[in-house]
């Protein structure tokens, strides 16, 4: 049995969002994985990272498992219809809907999130209960058919667990084998509760940018006549 999974990619996708499950589930037995876009003219990761999609929005075949990762471009795509009704449709066929860190916000721009648990990006996650999610501080969160991981790195915890839910977790325990995935973090600094007050200032200046245009839209959104998203 093939498994079909696809991964939307965009430009100012956060890489390792989308290349850290990748690379999981693309080790998996009998997964095919495609890269999933508009077209197939490369675009440029938010670390200047180019990369191409496989499949288009026109031409992808039925998908198991539709994963959207975040990062600065999300912002475009919650307003962008075209992505919302792609996410929407593919998400009433796939076995599983996922995310990875704020692409949780494209799933509820899209109106998936409305009563369901998830999270996403510590730096997100008060964005969640604008689409009515309930939102949880956990690395990855299930609900029915949602998966939804927190921020960046989680993608890879997330992409084995998913490889778990389709496969087994035999097949999942040798992914992680093979990628020799036993991570011990130089630093103790990886969740705001972890990090010291300087870092944690500093992280959020350097993410401070993409914020603003998010705190910006939903501004507009909740005093337009008609909500724009969901």
């Amino acid at each position: 049995m093939v498994l079909r999974l696809g991964i939307l990619v965009f430009p100012n996708v956060q890489q390792l969002d989308l290349t850290g499950p990748y690379e999981v589930l693309a080790s998996a037995k009998g997964a095919e994985v495609e890269l999933i876009w508009k077209d197939r003219d490369p675009v440029m990761s938010s670390t200047r990272l180019p990369l191409t999609a496989t499949a288009t929005f026109d031409d992808c075949r039925p998908l198991d498992v539709l994963c959207v990762p975040g990062g600065g471009g999300v912002n475009a795509l919650l307003e962008d219809q075209t992505v919302l009704d792609f996410v929407w449709e593919r998400a009433v066929q796939a076995r599983y809907i996922t995310s990875v860190c704020s692409g949780a916000l494209v799933l509820g721009a899209a109106g998936l999130l409305k009563g369901k648990r998830a999270t996403t990006h510590w730096y997100a996650h008060d964005f969640l209960e604008e689409f009515g999610a309930i939102p949880v501080d956990e690395r990855i969160v299930e609900d029915g058919k949602l998966i939804t991981a927190g921020g960046v790195t989680s993608g890879i915890d997330f992409g084995l667990l998913l490889v778990a839910r389709l496969l087994g977790q035999a097949e999942a325990e040798t992914v992680q084998l093979a990628l020799e995935y036993a991570p011990a973090p130089p630093f103790r600094s990886g969740t705001p509760a972890e990090a010291s007050p300087a870092v944690l200032a500093e992280a959020k200046e350097r993410l401070s940018a993409s914020r603003r245009v998010r705190e910006e839209m939903f501004a507009r959104w909740r005093n337009a006549p008609v909500r724009a998203h969901g």
